[in-house]
């Protein structure tokens, strides 16, 4: 039985970090809306309150049943959490009258609390709350204090509750908490027990099981797209069910320079079962004329569909569509204050299962992206596509701004593979979350020998990421930009111009449409 903690989400910002940081500690967890708490069954060994946008002195502030909570297994409340347990159990929680957010430092006044083993006096954490913690109530008492506020944490008094009860003011998630996770290590080991049992390998071995003992002597499709979750869950299938396993890679014509015949052979050589569709004329003739990018998205959606549900005919023995969502998909489709958890529309490839008539194999939905990466690791996936950056589902559809023509894409193609191949013999690639080339609806003028030119800009953008929510731009070398950008407009006809793109996201988003 897999142990597990299960967080409590009150729609904080932070609550994916809680889940990430537990992750990192080798420990299993799951998040739920605080209003949709599943049966508390015997494999939930800890129980964890998220963070809230909400003020818990609200009429309709979030709420849960304390009790029933604390009596099966011993519980955190962080931030909001902490506040909600202040206020159950009889202490005060007022709206603050003074700056909550930001970087403070932890006054411990209970060195022998076991959240606070090797954690040290004054250390950094992070403070984001309007309301803030007067008196906690008999059945508790203040561990730590702050620089700014007289309670950062307190716990439950020995004999006062069932299981161990302890609150956080402030943030043990997030990066700026210099020791949360240590703080975070002590209360999983140290207050609940867990073991580190949570690893590449041990999912590897119970996914196996898992899905040898679901799809039984069925076939299963899977639409490849040469990106590391497919790629990854094709390679665990494979391991699961050899040749029971039909992948679809489509090439729509907007992918990178010679990637359908690299990725294609590559999925060959893993000794998957491919059948590899070439329908780039069919993509590219639907988006004739069109410049809006949504409508550009869904016309390519269509069009995978289309194709897809045609090819997918041929198989008629398959009986199951597996699919790459993973557990970002899961939560974001979560709302906190909704009745059900749904799988957002477009990792449901578009209503494909009921119209193929199949059932839904998800692998991969309790995983993050770095998990995923660590399990490709653990199959032993080639590096090159292990190790590829993320791109987007509609391909260089939304890197070509205005109509989409086989000559502009070839005019992408050929730009990108120049700046990619001088990330990687730069050593930049992999210092690097995400990079493309963003062909513009601007021309410009330009000096060519004796001639002037009136062609494209080319913008390049390059990314530091870990999950894309948000991002940053990445400082490369000005002489690897100039060589970049000599080589682009010396060899790509159509450019005379190449731009840096150095915007963050927010505001500014990693794709360009």
């Amino acid at each position: 039985m897999q142990e597990k903690v299960l967080i409590l989400d009150f729609g904080s910002q932070y609550t994916q970090l809680i889940a990430r940081r537990i992750r990192e500690s080798e420990v299993y967890c799951e998040i739920v809306p605080f209003n949709h708490i599943p049966e508390l069954t015997p494999d939930i060994k800890s129980i964890i309150l998220s963070g809230s946008p909400f003020s818990v002195n609200e009429t309709d502030a979030p709420d849960v049943d304390l009790e029933k909570l604390i009596n099966h297994a011993p519980l955190l409340g962080v931030c909001y959490g902490a506040q909600l347990l202040a206020k159950k159990f009889g202490g005060t929680v007022e709206k603050s009258d003074k700056r909550e957010y930001g970087r403070a430092h932890l006054d411990i006044t209970d060195r022998l609390n076991p959240l606070y083993d090797n954690v040290s006096n004054h250390s950094q954490i992070w403070m984001s709350h309007g309301d803030t913690i007067r008196s906690v109530g008999e059945k508790f008492f203040v561990t730590a204090a702050s620089d700014s506020i007289p309670v950062a944490s307190f716990s439950g008094k020995p004999g006062a509750f069932s299981n161990p009860v302890h609150a956080l003011q402030y943030h043990p998630e997030v990066f700026h908490s210099t020791e949360g996770h240590k703080i975070l290590n002590n209360f999983l080991h140290g207050v609940c027990g867990l073991k580190n049992d949570w690893t590449a390998s041990s999912f590897v071995h119970d996914a196996i099981e898992s899905i040898r003992a679901q799809v039984g002597e069925d076939e299963v499709l899977l639409g490849l797209s040469g990106g590391v979750d497919s790629s990854v869950l094709a390679l665990l299938l494979h391991k699961a069910i050899g040749k029971k396993l039909v992948c679809i890679f489509v090439d729509n014509g907007l992918l990178r320079k010679d990637e359908f015949e690299q990725v294609l052979t590559q999925y060959e050589g893993m000794g998957l079962r491919v059948d590899g569709v070439r329908a780039g004329d069919l993509f590219l003739s639907e988006l004739k004329g069109v410049t809006e990018p949504e409508k550009k998205r869904k016309i390519i959606g269509k069009a995978f569909i289309d194709v897809f549900e045609a090819e997918a005919k041929k198989f008629p023995e398959v009986k199951w569509l597996a699919q790459g969502t993973i557990y970002p998909d899961v939560i974001e489709s979560v709302s906190v204050k909704g009745p059900s958890a749904t799988i957002k529309s477009h990792h449901n490839v578009g209503g494909l299962p009921d119209r193929l008539n199949l059932k839904i194999l998800e692998p991969l939905r309790f995983l993050f992206k770095d998990e995923v990466r660590r399990v490709g690791k653990e199959l032993e996936l080639y590096p090159d596509i292990l190790n590829r950056h993320p791109f987007p589902g509609p391909g260089l559809a939304v890197r070509i701004l205005g109509e989409i023509t086989p000559e502009r894409v070839k005019t992408l193609q050929e730009a990108d593979a120049i700046f990619i191949a001088n990330l990687k013999a730069s050593g930049w690639y992999d210092k690097t979350w995400q990079a493309g080339t963003i062909l513009t609806t601007v021309n410009s003028v330009g000096v060519m020998g004796d001639e002037r030119t009136y062609e494209n800009v080319a913008a390049l953008r390059a990314v530091h990421s870990t999950d894309g929510m948000t991002a940053d731009w990445v400082h490369l070398p000005y002489e690897l930009l100039a060589k970049i950008s000599n080589e682009i407009i010396n060899q790509v006809r159509g450019i005379n111009r190449v731009v840096y793109d150095i915007s963050s996201k927010p505001p500014a988003t990693i794709e360009w449409e």
